[in-house]
């Protein structure tokens, strides 16, 4: 498996692999053809929902009027649902092509080159594996990170500044309407001032949660600076379970790092055995594996054993299994903000069984992993952040 660093990314939403990635990709070639000029083909849901999430903005923002970008709906034979095809041209003529693949969480391929190649740092690929080790050696899946990367846990630091940072700015952003032309509205601060009636204590705490979660998801959905985890349309599930942690359960800085570190062991394995591409594998590569990861955070807070984070990050995965992704208009809006809210509220439910029922359990976190890869590779297109089918077709006719 690859580094965290690959995992949490720092970056400007509203989507990891239709903004960030092609941003990522035409930094790369601005690098390395500063005086060229560029047309980038974006084919399959780039195409089909690049203009919601801005895609050919950000195209134009990083290389000016070098880049032509042309949306292209047609051809379907293509290496990733997420495909960019670049001509690279000079004096007219053309010097070179490039497939760019935009594979989930801002990461990007350029297929068959050495730009792709990012080295392997974990040497064990499974849960099973993982297991085996820190149980042999008495440790817990925390300290197998900051065994594997010494410096991360620097590093995850400023990725937990940047989630608080994300979600405090979202609170105090008010009611004002959303970009992109939905007309939707704000709400996070509705839910952190507003009270229910006859509201009880843990009612309280629901609409605190889902106040961080949605802060965080409408930060994205609005342009702003966020953390993959593992994406930016899932942005808002772990960042709200860890500071609901933090600042209502007084959870140390130091004890919430070592959460990090313990999702992102968990997100790490979705990504190397399954997917985080919604444009692969639907929503439940997005938000059911932000929900997997918040419900292993929450279970090493919690100080549980192996077998209880194990349980916590599959329960979470198992009930987001064929989740689609459908959002309307190509934005990261509806119904991705509030599915962060659902996700994390799921994750702390997954968490509650774990403690009870872990050694009941019959399926594997592995297994878990597989089925959602499997189920996403067999979903129809149309569910694959296409917005050709789903909440995405049905709205427009409402």
């Amino acid at each position: 498996m690859q580094s965290l660093h690959e995992l949490y990314r720092i970056g400007v939403g509203p989507s990891s692999s239709h903004s960030m990635g092609p941003e990522a990709a035409a930094k790369k070639l601005l690098c390395l053809y500063p005086d060229a000029e560029f047309k980038i083909t974006l084919c399959g849901s780039l195409a089909l929902t690049g203009k919601g999430h801005g895609t050919d903005t950000v195209l134009n923002r990083v290389l000016g009027d070098k880049v032509t970008v042309i949306f292209d709906t047609d051809t379907t034979d293509l290496p990733h649902p997420n495909t960019m095809f670049v001509s690279v041209y000079q004096g007219g003529n053309e010097i070179a092509k490039h497939t760019v693949l935009s594979v989930g969480g801002g990461k990007i391929c350029f297929v068959g080159e050495e730009i792709a190649s990012v080295p392997e740092i974990y040497s064990l690929n499974s849960f099973e594996e993982i297991k085996a080790y820190v149980k042999a050696n008495d440790m817990r899946l925390c300290d197998y990170v900051f065994e594997t990367e010494p410096d991360m846990k620097e590093y995850l630091y400023t990725v937990w500044e940047q989630m608080k940072s994300s979600l405090k700015e979202g609170l105090d952003a008010g009611s004002g309407e959303l970009p992109g032309g939905l007309k939707v509205l704000r709400k996070a601060g509705y839910l952190w001032h507003g009270k229910h009636i006859g509201e009880t204590p843990e009612i309280a705490e629901n609409r605190k949660i889902c106040a961080y979660a949605y802060a965080v998801a409408e930060q994205n959905a609005s342009g702003g600076v966020v953390v993959t985890a593992p994406t930016c349309g899932a942005c808002g599930v772990l960042p709200a379970v860890l500071y609901y942690m933090k600042r209502d359960k007084k959870y140390t800085d130091g004890q919430i790092v070592n959460a990090l570190a313990t999702a992102g062991i968990i997100g790490n394995l979705i990504k190397t055995n399954a997917s985080i591409s919604g444009a692969e594998c639907g929503c439940q590569a997005e938000i059911g594996s932000a929900c997997s990861m918040a419900a292993a955070g929450l279970a090493e807070l919690y100080e549980m054993d192996i077998e209880q984070i194990e349980y916590a990050a599959e329960i979470a995965m198992e009930h987001h299994l064929g989740l689609t992704c459908d959002p309307v208009a190509g934005l990261v809006q509806i119904p991705c903000i509030e599915r962060n809210a659902v996700a994390a509220m799921r994750a702390i439910n997954a968490v509650n069984i774990a403690n009870f029922l872990t050694y009941t359990r019959k399926v594997s976190l592995d297994t878990i992993i597989r089925t959602m890869y499997e189920t996403g590779r067999d979903m129809s297109n149309r569910y694959r952040e296409t917005s050709e089918g789903g909440l995405a077709k049905n709205y427009k006719s409402s």
